[in-house]
């Protein structure tokens, strides 16, 4: 019962959508109606949504500040191996929230000369998996579906290190970035006090990037939720089309959001009857794959090289749709 509190009126704020729900209705807005209940959407996903993501950059902020990149550099420098791919894609789930932060870091640590591998892992968890998204997926999926959605993202991100570095591709890495010399530059001891600055900075820039993805993909899931017929969703979506997973994941590499930006028309899809495994694949595919990352990529490695990390990360992601179609009754 303590949990079940916990997910729906701490994590999930019930009494935040029965309050919205409350006020439209008083104000003489129908909520059961198409624009009535779209508007509802809106509003209590986006205060929920808004109000998670502050609190959640604020702690990961913080945590972050004890994880600068000469120090996550030298962390991952200490292992070898799956280990170290294992640790770079962990340290990934404390680094930016979208693919198009995460490449800088990716390019620093690359001309730092840590291994190919062990940076790709790191490229693709930060922007797949992190604790933000763990949060904001348990408020809406579920424990079981949150924690399954981030084991799934790590193993792709080390699989898909290993793999790239099984491969020997350190000649498709562009030059410039080779040829770098790497500068250790002692990060300074932070105080308390320097952390929390530093945390709620990183709250106010991240909200700043963040927000304008967050209403459209709310809006997107407004519309979705209300005024899509279900038979649509699962006709295209739903158990019916084996191709499902693949459409989610090629309609998901044109856009560009972060996870937070996401869920919503995750959230929207899963009501109107689509597959788990297919939302899930559409939204790595989002976040992972956007074409604005990778655009951003291929500045830093030559295109076999980026070739071979899309096709690593689609068929991860496709894989793992597939699966979670079929097994998704221990989940729900």
């Amino acid at each position: 019962m303590i949990w079940d509190f916990i997910q729906n009126e701490v994590l999930g704020m019930q009494w935040l959508n029965f309050l919205i729900g409350n006020l439209l209705s008083s104000l003489g807005m129908d909520v059961d109606s198409r624009l009535g209940g779209s508007v509802h959407f809106f509003i209590y996903d986006v205060m929920k949504i808004t109000v998670l993501l502050c609190l959640l950059i604020l702690m990961i902020s913080y945590i972050q500040s004890y994880f600068p990149p000469e120090r996550s550099k030298k962390i991952m420098g200490r292992f070898h191996g799956i280990w170290a791919n294992m640790i770079a894609a962990l340290l990934g789930t404390v680094t930016p929230f979208c693919s198009c932060s995460s490449i800088p870091l990716f390019i620093g640590f690359t001309s730092a000369g840590l291994p190919l591998g062990v940076t790709f892992s790191f490229l693709i968890s930060s922007p797949m998996v992190d604790l933000g998204s763990l949060v904001l997926l348990m408020s809406i999926f579920g424990t079981k579906i949150a924690a399954a959605y981030v084991v799934v993202g790590l193993v792709i991100a080390v699989i898909g290190g290993t793999l790239i570095e099984k491969l020997h591709m350190e000649p498709y890495v562009e030059e410039f970035i080779r040829n770098a010399s790497a500068v250790d530059i002692e990060s300074p001891t932070l105080s308390q006090r320097e952390r929390w600055v530093y945390a709620k900075d990183q709250v106010v820039s991240t909200f700043k990037k963040v927000f304008p993805y967050i209403l459209v993909g709310v809006g997107i899931g407004a519309l979705i939720h209300n005024w899509i017929p279900k038979s649509w969703v699962e006709a295209v979506l739903g158990s019916n089309n084996p191709f499902g997973v693949v459409l989610a994941t090629v309609l998901g590499v044109p856009m560009y959001a972060d996870i937070f930006g996401t869920i919503p028309v995750a959230e929207a899809l899963l009501y109107k009857g689509a597959q788990l495994g297919t939302i899930l694949a559409f939204m790595m595919a989002v976040t992972t794959l956007s074409l604005p990352s990778m655009i951003m990529l291929r500045k830093a490695v030559k295109p076999k090289l980026l070739a071979l990390f899309i096709a690593i990360c689609t068929f991860g992601i496709i894989l793992v749709g597939y699966l979670f179609n079929i097994f998704h009754f221990l989940l729900i």
